[in-house]
């Protein structure tokens, strides 16, 4: 069974397949997180086996929250599924739209509710292979620089987040 996502067609949202999603470019739901420990941000490189952008570098997860799923629990879903994460209270920092050339004919085109959350002292991190391929801790402000500098490494929602969103989303 394919995964229906909430888009919006003609106006109305609907429940799409999610590849169809990405290949017609149709504005859908999504979410982001942000995991923070002081002034550095949990990274992951995504798969190989993912069907846009494997291998590059993105926030610690984001994902589209399924028919009738509220974001927040998406959200929390999502860490846990993807980073083995869980008991972070996720606070919601934005809505962010943005969209994207992901390649391979795809398009991201997302409306994304962005949380962030404070890693505690016994947050442990086990990535999913079939998810993550590497996870990393990095300096906001050096994140920022890499993704400017070399942004071949790096998902187009997270360039976009740190090029256009930093005040929003991380801002005390």
């Amino acid at each position: 069974m394919s995964l229906m996502i909430p888009a919006w067609v003609g106006g109305s949202l609907v429940p799409v397949e999610k590849l169809e999603v990405h290949q017609r470019g149709l504005r859908h739901k999504a979410i982001s997180v942000f995991v923070m420990r002081g002034n550095e941000t949990l990274i992951q490189r995504r798969a190989l086996g993912k069907y846009h952008t494997p291998g590059l570098w993105a926030n610690a997860c984001c994902t589209h929250p399924f028919w009738d799923e509220p974001a927040l629990a998406c959200a929390r879903r999502r860490l846990e599924e993807e980073l083995g994460i869980t008991g972070l209270r996720l606070d919601h920092r934005d809505q962010v739209e943005y969209r994207a050339d992901v390649g391979g004919g795809l398009i991201e085109h997302e409306l994304v509710e962005i949380y962030t959350a404070e890693a505690i002292a016994f947050t442990t991190v086990e990535a999913n292979p079939a998810e993550v391929m590497d996870t990393a801790w990095v300096d906001l402000k050096e994140l920022a620089r890499q993704t400017r500098d070399t942004p071949e490494n790096f998902t187009p929602w997270l360039r976009i987040y740190l090029a256009d969103h930093m005040n929003s989303i991380f801002a005390a």
